[in-house]
């Protein structure tokens, strides 16, 4: 393949003048001269314009499941765009690709799940899930169940749907007013809300939060609970086993939807296709994107169950919901040729028996740092959080992030390119990823906190007086 070359500087320059890159603080990005361009990637590693390589511990977006540079997806790509570059799925029209990748995502998902609907981005599958899960009640002839529970720090994508169901206050804080009808309620977040308890006893106060709020707005009025399996953006937050069985349990007492957001851990990255498989429950709803296509190309999709179809099948009209590419041909073959490259390579299985185990392995060596309270990971989704105090869970800097910044900064500088999220570290490395790279990847975590421990505590001795002071 010719690797082009490009005149960095002039795409920086550019990139500050007419780009404005997504979740970024677009002063800093003028002050420091525009974004690292990213110019080629390979297997588990991304290069940069200045020829740096770094080892990728977050997929891309926690996206990139079967790794960089796979021919036989452009090659796939390739041939459907000479054959069927795109047409709709409006006007009782549909593309193979597009039947075939819902047929195979059903086969995927398993039990109920009979039905497919595309989108093109995890913020599009959630609104769809917004939009089905309030007209299905409306069908059923409850109009008034139009409430939906959602988890405090839970992330849903970024639209004005996706932030009104997520759970970040920042997020929340920008663009309102914000679409009613949405109730936040804690986070299964053991090391930062439960910790020193009794796991099973913080599974039970969490799930009760959810039941608690479902009696104060009142059953009648409920349409669905929603969360991620294991909470990605929010910081690797993986709830007590026991959590979403009780939350399951709970929905159905009521008789409300349950949701699972698997646009993250999807296809293979908590070692089952699903996470949802993992923990034993069994949603009504499914959104998924991200590694539907190991992000070589835009597509999303809601699965639905049995139940919520034959309500939409129920009514002789229109369900007026859907986008331009949905189920474009092109992303849907692509796709298709993702699976099975996850089948063939046993990617799933793998994470579970054998990279998965060698990660949480790492991680545990790695918990003895004296800056560490606790290394955690469950398939190829881990989290380190820092603190200021071993043994326990408080921070530096009063926990403003600053710790996890400085540590990302040198894990970047020394060839790992990894995500500060609050006070934590956080890795989902390409399902191909060697146990030798974990070990790197870890190794490097390691690294970055034994450079960044001096002016850490420097830092922290100085505030102290401070403190005393005030």
């Amino acid at each position: 393949m010719t690797r082009r070359n490009y005149d960095i500087a002039e795409l920086r320059r550019q990139d500050v003048a007419h780009h404005l890159p997504a979740h970024q603080n677009h002063r800093l990005m003028q002050e420091i001269g525009g974004s690292r361009i990213i110019t080629r990637a390979e297997g588990c590693y991304i290069y940069d314009g200045e020829g740096h390589a770094m080892l990728d511990g977050m997929a891309g977006l926690w996206c990139v499941q079967v790794g960089y540079g796979r021919e036989e997806l452009a090659r796939t790509a390739y041939e459907q765009m000479l054959e069927l570059p795109f047409y709709n799925a409006f006007f009782k029209t549909v593309a193979p690709p597009t039947v075939m990748l819902a047929t195979k995502l059903s086969a995927l998902l398993g039990g109920d799940f009979s039905h497919i609907m595309f989108a093109n981005s995890g913020s599009e599958a959630i609104d769809t899930v917004i939009r089905t899960v309030r007209y299905y009640w409306q069908i059923k002839g409850q109009p008034e169940r139009n409430i939906i529970v959602a988890r405090v720090n839970g992330y849903h994508g970024s639209t004005i749907g996706g932030t009104s169901l997520g759970g970040m206050a920042p997020m929340r804080a920008q663009g309102g007013p914000l679409v009613p009808g949405f109730e936040h309620v804690m986070q299964p977040y053991p090391f930062g809300e439960g910790f020193g308890e009794d796991p099973e006893d913080f599974a039970k106060r969490a799930a009760d939060a959810i039941e608690d709020r479902i009696l104060t707005v009142g059953p009648e009025r409920v349409a669905a609970v929603v969360g991620e399996p294991v909470q990605g953006a929010g910081g690797v937050i993986i709830p007590p086993a026991s959590y979403w069985p009780r939350v399951e349990a709970i929905c159905r007492k009521y008789g409300v939807l349950l949701v699972l957001d698997e646009v993250i851990c999807g296809f293979g990255r908590l070692g089952k296709w699903f996470g949802f498989q993992h923990f034993g429950v069994k949603p009504d709803l499914v959104s998924m994107a991200k590694g539907i296509s190991s992000g070589y190309l835009p597509i999303s999709a809601v699965g639905m169950s049995a139940e919520i179809v034959e309500a939409l099948r129920s009514v002789d009209s229109d369900y007026v919901h859907g986008f331009t590419y949905s189920g474009h041909p092109t992303a849907a073959a692509v796709a298709l040729k993702n699976i099975e490259i996850i089948e063939r390579e046993n990617l799933v299985e793998r994470t579970a028996k054998e990279t998965g185990p060698h990660l949480a392995r790492a991680l545990a060596e790695l918990a003895k740092h004296p800056l560490v309270g606790e290394a955690r990971s469950l398939g190829l989704i881990g989290a380190v959080e820092i603190v200021s105090r071993k043994g326990t869970n408080e921070r530096f800097a009063e926990g403003d992030g600053s710790a996890a910044l400085m540590v990302r900064d040198l894990c970047i500088e020394n060839g790992l390119m990894v995500r500060a999220v609050h006070d934590s570290i956080v890795m989902s490395p390409p399902l191909t990823i060697s146990c030798e790279e974990i070990d790197k990847l870890v190794g490097i975590i390691k690294n970055a906190l034994d450079q960044a421990e001096p002016a850490l505590r420097t830092a922290e001795a100085a505030r102290q007086p401070q403190r005393r002071a005030g």
